[in-house]
């Protein structure tokens, strides 16, 4: 700890005069708005505000004319006297509704969009409210380019790419959330994020291993909160607002709050969202290979009970609550150095396994009880930003402690014994990132990360007659686990030219990983320990091509890897009826090498079109497959005879898809959207279908915007996969497709708002219009039915 204050007293001190930069900030909030384009009149020249706002006015101050563009904001040209006149401040007028996505992207250097060589998804805060997700996992789905499968009601594992779980990344404000468990089966704690506390969110595809390190195979889900920013006046800001939700296909229950303040140096936000829902009611006009939830297991008098469900298009039980806070301070004693404290806590109800819940077994239900008990997760964070060195221009220091709490409990019906398995995960992590203008045309980028996990796990199986409790066999070893990385990384980014950029990084990372076997009371392991080291380099490299605002055109290259984890190693559970998985000291790293192009033209002022296609071959692919175990291919795990699987590097395989999307603004208040992805994969070494592969999706958008209100018609559709085309993994869950696989589905949907007043807000929506029963891919539980939402939002 002493080195670290030295550093930053360090930064501190080094700060120093720089080049004359422009300041853009929110004409309501206050709060800086990023990639603003800066442009002399006419277009040749240019620059874009970094993710505090900054933009360096360099190549422009001969420009008699600056033109400062946004979506979302009003386009405004002002004399560069003029800008030095109100300081090198600039206050941009929002309009009042806008779907507009954001384009600051989730790069870990806040690179600008325009100079991006790969595909990125951005949702602003706007978007977020206006589309009212109930969920983050939600709101990656809303943007009809990110894929989400869901086990419960309390869930949804995004999918990119042909990659999910532990093969994406997940960040927080900067700080990775996966951990040593993410499992490589779907995977559901994106939940935990609170889309309500979210200042700005990216979607970056392709492996994001140079920036982010291990796990981003498929691509990186960058999620940041408000920074709150010190007034640097004796004046007191201050602003906030809120909102209260119901939707009827689960009754949800939502109420939120959030408080920014500053005075002086000193700056808050807070931020508090408590939801509460009820079992989730699906679509009546279903499928005949969808059977209906006619009966659920209770416990009535003291007995196992089979109970006839009242709605066959309830889904019981599946309903959950959650609270989320979040707490944020900085401090700013200069100008160019800013401190920072982020509080991060979310905790939930029991969540029923619903997927888990309507598996049979000799006809008759499986289990009796099957739910993760509270999912507990708390982030405590440091940071500093500076600007000004002769090292660096920026530089932000990261300190992170998080802790990973969760368990999952399930009982057989007919049985008394509750078995708990619970996990905890202390993760410690450090991130100094650095960026420096070497001159007009170049930047360098570099930093060092370090993160340590330390995972302990525990089981009980408790009778819930006599309340006697008894030991279990654990998930993790029960000795304990440790996983160590460290990593170092560079980029350069060059303006050849003012249309060309050349961006190239590099990274390398060290892993090492320790579990200890202590008990042999269930399973005789011929080993006690397992060791794991590994180190990888990864690279990209690109190109992009921006001549005027009408066309972009990037391609790239970049390689990534996922280093084995606890979960991937240590590991033994149920994973369907009759499989249990069982370590595997030898598993190894798996590795990605990803090619992109992609395009975006826009045809005057009215129409343009994107996508982007790509191909990513796999080496070393993890994946479940048959194994044995002391020279058995089945043993018995919780009473059960079980086939035995463990996570193998299965050879080779590759992921491939394009993306395509387009806008049409037919008028100046109506433009119609459109957006489809598709998706193929392949284990080569079996040759059989990679498991993460969605079939054929898009959605569709038509919405007129006014100054006060808003209206939007929208379809969402996918196409059908059948059940040959499944993965091994998906073929063995019979009970979540119909005998030919995945149907197809679309849905019909609308929603408005209508701003009252400047602080009050009236939303409403009308989702899945003809009450479809449907069940996306890979899924555990059907999707809403016809689901009226409301929502009443305020600001100040």
């Amino acid at each position: 700890m002493r080195f670290i204050a030295v550093f930053l007293l360090g930064l501190f001190f080094q700060t120093a005069a720089a080049e004359p930069r422009l300041r853009v900030i929110d004409a309501e909030s206050g709060d800086p708005v990023g990639s603003v384009t800066i442009s002399a009149a006419d277009g040749q020249t240019r620059t874009t505000t970094d993710a505090n706002g900054w933009a360096d006015l360099a190549d422009l101050t001969s420009a008699p004319v600056l033109v400062l563009q946004r979506p979302g904001y009003l386009k405004l040209e002002l004399p560069f006297a003029h800008l030095q006149a109100r300081g090198f401040v600039v206050r941009l007028a929002p309009r009042i509704y806008t779907t507009d996505e954001y384009t600051v992207t989730g790069t870990r250097f806040h690179t600008a969009r325009e100079d991006l060589p790969q595909a990125v998804t951005d949702i602003s805060p706007k978007t977020i409210a206006f589309y009212n997700p109930q969920t983050s996992a939600d709101a990656l789905s809303s943007t009809g380019q990110v894929f989400v499968q869901k086990s419960q009601l309390g869930g949804g594992s995004p999918m990119l790419r042909g990659f999910a779980a532990n093969s994406v990344l997940m960040v927080v404000d900067g700080v990775r959330m996966n951990n040593a468990i993410f499992r490589s089966g779907n995977l559901q704690n994106i939940i935990q994020i609170d889309p309500n506390s979210v200042e700005r969110a990216a979607v970056l595809y392709g492996p994001g291993s140079v920036q982010f390190g291990s796990d981003a195979l498929g691509g990186v889900m960058h999620f940041e909160t408000p920074d709150p920013t010190p007034s640097l006046s004796s004046e007191t800001a201050v602003s906030g607002g809120g909102f209260a939700r119901t939707a009827t296909a689960n009754f949800e229950k939502t109420s939120h709050a959030h408080l920014a303040l500053g005075r002086g140096r000193l700056a808050s936000y807070t931020s508090l969202t408590y939801s509460d829902f009820d079992d989730l009611r699906a679509g009546s006009a279903r499928n005949p290979g969808y059977p209906e939830r006619t009966e659920y297991a209770a416990r009535v008098n003291g007995q196992d009970t089979v109970v006839r469900n009242g709605n066959v298009n309830v889904q019981t039980p599946s309903g959950y609550s959650q609270f989320n806070l979040l707490q944020k301070f900085a401090w700013q004693p200069s100008p160019r150095v800013k401190f920072g404290y982020g509080l991060y806590w979310t905790t939930s109800s029991n969540i029923p396994r619903y997927d888990r819940l309507i598996e049979y077994r000799d006809g008759s239900l499986r289990d009796a009880q099957w739910y993760y008990g509270p999912q507990k997760w708390l982030m405590n964070t440091v940071s500093a930003r500076v600007t000004g060195s002769g090292w660096f221009d920026n530089a932000d220091v990261t300190l992170a402690q998080q802790r990973q709490e969760e368990s999952r409990n399930d009982r057989r019906f007919g049985r008394d014994a509750l078995t708990t398995r619970t996990e905890k995960v202390d993760v410690y992590s450090v991130n100094a990132d650095f960026d420096k203008k070497l001159n007009a045309s170049q930047r360098l980028f570099y930093g060092l990360e370090a993160v340590h996990n330390k995972v302990a796990s525990d089981a009980e199986a408790k009778d819930i007659v006599s309340g006697e409790i008894s030991t279990a066999s654990t998930r993790y070893p029960d000795g304990g686990s440790r996983l160590l990385s460290a990593a170092a990384y560079a980029g350069h980014q060059w303006k050849v030219s003012a249309p060309l950029t050349l961006t190239t990084g590099l990274r390398y990372s060290w892993m090492t990983l320790n579990s200890k076997f202590e008990d042999t009371t269930f399973y005789n392991f011929p080993f006690d320990e397992i060791d794991f080291n590994a180190g990888a380099l990864t690279v990209s490299m690109g190109a992009a091509w921006q001549p005027d605002t009408q066309l972009r055109v990037y391609t790239g290259f970049s390689s990534g890897f996922r280093a084995p984890n606890v979960d991937d190693v240590g590991k033994i559970f149920d994973s369907e009826p009759g499989n249990v998985v069982v370590p595997n000291p030898d598993l190894g790293p798996e590795y990605s090498y990803n090619v992109e192009a992609g395009a975006e033209k826009r045809f005057g002022e009215w129409l343009s079109v994107g996508g982007a296609v790509y191909y990513t071959w796999i080496e070393d692919v993890m994946v479940r497959r048959d194994f044995t175990f002391n020279g058995q291919d089945s043993i018995v795990y919780d009473g059960t005879m079980s086939r035995v699987q463990a996570i193998v590097n299965a050879g080779h395989g590759y992921v491939t898809g394009f993306d395509v999307n387009a806008r049409a603004d037919i008028t100046r208040d109506l433009s119609l959207r459109s957006t489809l992805t598709y998706t193929a994969g392949r284990d080569l070494e079996d040759d059989v279908p990679l498991r993460h592969i969605p079939p054929l999706f898009g959605e569709t958008r038509l919405t007129c915007e006014r100054l006060q209100w808003i209206a939007e018609v929208f379809a969402r559709y996918n196409f059908d996969k059948p059940f040959d085309e499944l993965a091994p993994e998906e073929q063995a869950k019979t009970h979540l497709y119909t005998p030919d696989g995945t149907p197809g589905w679309y849905t019909l949907n609308v929603r408005g708002g209508w701003r009252i007043h400047r602080s009050l807000e009236v939303q409403a929506a009308l989702e899945n219009i003809l009450d479809h029963h449907y069940r996306p891919f890979s899924s555990g539980i059907s999707a809403p039915g016809r689901n009226l939402i409301v929502a009443l939002r305020t600001q100040f």
